[in-house]
């Protein structure tokens, strides 16, 4: 019987496979979108910027940016969670370009106006099949309980690559 693979190990494996699907989008970093890993838990955080304001008299964040925002956090979401599994049975990340998911429709509810300070969002996988995810996201700013905005998308899932 194989021994349990020590703490630091499965941590810098997460990290590692975290690393590979954000770094895989540019649009990522220019957004500044960040991650934050509890165990399996996937917290996005946009850091405010002050050109993400859409409308300088109130001042609120523009609505394109977050809804840019909520599709990452429901894509990447979707991916860590597809992917985690085979990395924790295999023991070693994917070889070669990971492959996202490609958006069939994204929904967004826009609650209140998203104020000039930092966000965050938490997406749940509703289903998950071979061809077809759908996954709802919420995001906050200083409160979870008072959500600014809300989305439902789905999504194709990326073909499975056969293991030789």
């Amino acid at each position: 019987m194989k021994s349990p693979e020590p703490v630091h190990v499965i941590k810098r494996r997460r990290e590692a496979l975290l690393r590979s699907l954000v770094d895989g989008v540019p649009y990522i970093r220019y957004l500044g979108v960040q991650f934050d890993r509890r165990g399996d838990e996937l917290t996005a955080v946009l850091p405010f910027r002050d050109d993400l304001i859409g409308n300088p008299r109130l001042p609120a964040l523009h609505g394109g940016a977050t809804a840019a925002f909520l599709e990452i956090a429901a894509m990447i979401e979707l991916s860590w969670s597809t992917l985690w599994e085979g990395v924790e049975a295999d023991g070693a990340l994917p070889d070669g370009p990971l492959r996202l998911p490609k958006t069939i429709d994204f929904t967004i509810d826009y609650l209140r106006a998203g104020l000039p300070r930092d966000a965050y969002a938490r997406a749940r996988v509703n289903r998950s099949g071979r061809r077809y995810a759908s996954v709802h996201v919420e995001a906050w700013q200083d409160n979870r309980a008072r959500l600014f905005a809300q989305a439902t998308g789905h999504f194709l899932m990326p073909p499975v690559e056969p293991k030789p």
